[in-house]
């Protein structure tokens, strides 16, 4: 069975919808010279001021070139869908990025971004270019606790990168903004859940099956196998599911202030994450823990994936001063 999707070549589909991008957004993006995948921001880069490399593979839409903007990230580098960026565009964004305080990298752990931007940073660092690297992983389910390291990184990339580019917006030096993104990076939890899967432009097929009545808890963002898969469960009961992995391993006494995202994976109607949104807002409340803020929407998707993740920071006052520090970016704006 095909799917039906709007594009003309599936091979195109990356650069013809980055093409797109940047003809909706000038005010906000621009192309690095000499590369076909990498951005910057218009607003972004500037001498003395830390810069914010994130990226990864296509399909995750608005992540990440929509969180490309002034007090997020300076530049962002995509690959094709669901695949890593090269070596090269990697290197240009950074330069690119560079005002002499250095650069953070920060992307989620899979082991494809992890090769090709460490060999960017290396490369960069023969051009006497400072390079950090920040990985995400709130991914509660890709591995237990004792390894969370192995984790991998998924819609909690929205909250980690906001604090660190908000760090560096700040003009914070280098080792500021590492600490800060990694302070965030360790008090982010995301668990998801998948009723259908996704289909690749250049295949237009189903890149996994679920039964009819299926769900799959804990599946990953490019269709990595989960943690449970069973009957469809009632909105509240999934929510409930998610957020009983998520809280134990977060370790929040009643009065803490936390952030929460319900993220959509690209086919779930916003109903539906608003739904579950009412469900997170019962539980926490009755935990005593604090709503700083929340964000519903599709921020970090899997293509025309079926489903949706619950992701919460912990926040201290910190966090929640960067988090709260305004910034403006094609697909995502916040304070003033």
């Amino acid at each position: 069975m095909t799917v039906k999707k709007i594009i003309n070549n599936g091979a195109d589909a990356v650069d013809e919808m980055l093409a797109g991008i940047l003809a909706a957004h000038p005010n906000h993006l621009k192309r690095v010279d000499g590369t076909t995948r990498s951005v910057v921001a218009v607003d972004g880069p500037r001498k003395g001021k830390v810069g914010l490399v994130i990226g990864g593979g296509s399909g995750h839409e608005p992540s990440f070139v929509g969180f490309v903007g002034r007090g997020l990230a300076d530049g962002a580098v995509i690959g094709n869908v669901f695949a890593s960026p090269p070596p090269d565009p990697i290197l240009e964004c950074a330069k690119a990025v560079d005002g002499g305080a250095g650069v953070l990298f920060m992307y989620g752990n899979y082991a494809g971004d992890v090769m090709n931007f460490d060999m960017a940073a290396e490369m960069a660092a023969m051009d006497d270019i400072e390079v950090r690297t920040v990985l995400t992983t709130d991914d509660v389910a890709s591995a237990p606790r004792d390894r969370r390291s192995d984790r991998r990184g998924v819609a909690g990339n929205v909250f980690i990168f906001k604090i660190a580019g908000a760090a560096a917006d700040r003009m914070m030096d280098i080792d500021a903004c590492e600490a800060a993104a990694r302070k965030a990076n360790d008090r982010t939890f995301t668990m998801g859940v998948a009723l259908g899967p996704c289909s690749l432009p250049q295949t237009r097929k189903p890149n996994f099956e679920l039964g009819a009545d299926e769900m799959e808890i804990g599946m990953g963002i490019h269709g990595e196998p989960g943690v449970e898969r069973g009957p469809l469960k009632s909105a509240n009961a999934i929510t409930d599911q998610l957020l009983d992995t998520i809280l134990p391993e977060m370790k929040a006494a009643g009065g803490d202030r936390v952030a929460v995202l319900v993220n959509g994976l690209g086919a779930t109607p916003l109903m539906e994450l608003y739904v579950m949104m009412a469900r997170v807002n019962e539980r926490l409340d009755s935990e005593g823990l604090v709503i700083h803020s929340a964000l519903v929407g599709n921020y970090c998707s899997s293509l025309d994936m079926m489903g949706a993740s619950v992701t919460l920071i912990h926040l201290d006052d910190e966090l929640q001063t960067l988090l709260d520090h305004p910034c403006d970016c094609a697909m995502f704006r916040s304070g003033s």
